[in-house]
C-alpha cells in the first residue's frame, strides 16, 4: 500500500462508496433502476465532501495538523466544498428555473419545438445537509480506514 498514498485510496474508495450509495437510494426512491445516479454531481450525500474530507482526514493523521500538506489540503477542501454549495447550488437554481420555463414555453400554441433540446439536469448542486453528511461520512471512512489499516 506504500506505493500510493494511503490517504488518496480512502479518498477515491469513499468516492465510489457515496456514488454507490446514490445509485440505491435514488433508484429506490424513484422506484426504478437508475444507474446514471453513479455519475451525477449533486445529491445526497455529497461524495465532493466525502473524498477531500477524507483525504485532508487522511493527511492530517499520517502527516500531522501542523504540516504544510495538511494545511494545503484544507484550502483545497474548504475550495471544493464552497464550490459545491454556493456556485453549483446557483448552477442548480437556474437550471430549475430553466426547466420551468422550458414547459410554460411548450404550454404555449405557438411554442417551437423544444423538445431536441430537453430539460437542463437540475441536480447539480448540494444543501446543507447533503454536505455535512458528505464531511462526517469521510472523516469517518478516512478514521476507519486508517485504524483497520495500522496507521492510526
Amino acid at each position: 500500500m506504500e506505493t500510493i498514498a494511503l490517504p488518496l485510496v480512502l479518498a477515491v474508495s469513499v468516492q465510489l462508496l457515496c456514488q454507490l450509495f446514490k445509485v440505491v437510494f435514488y433508484s429506490l426512491q424513484d422506484r426504478r433502476f437508475r444507474p446514471a445516479y453513479g455519475v451525477t454531481a449533486g445529491g445526497m450525500p455529497s461524495a465532493h465532501a466525502a473524498f477531500v474530507t477524507a483525504l485532508t482526514v487522511g493527511v492530517g493523521i499520517r502527516s500531522g495538523p501542523a504540516s504544510d500538506v495538511f494545511a494545503v489540503s484544507c484550502v483545497f477542501s474548504a475550495i471544493v466544498i464552497y464550490d459545491a454549495f454556493r456556485l453549483r447550488g446557483h448552477v442548480e437554481e437556474h437550471a430549475r428555473r430553466i426547466n420551468r420555463l422550458q414547459r410554460r414555453l411548450d404550454e404555449l400554441p405557438t411554442a417551437p419545438d423544444k423538445r431536441a433540446l430537453g430539460p437542463v439536469p437540475e441536480m447539480v448542486g448540494h444543501s446543507l445537509p447533503d454536505l455535512a453528511i458528505g464531511v462526517v461520512v469521510g472523516a469517518a471512512f478516512a478514521v476507519l480506514g486508517m485504524q483497520l489499516l495500522g496507521t492510526l
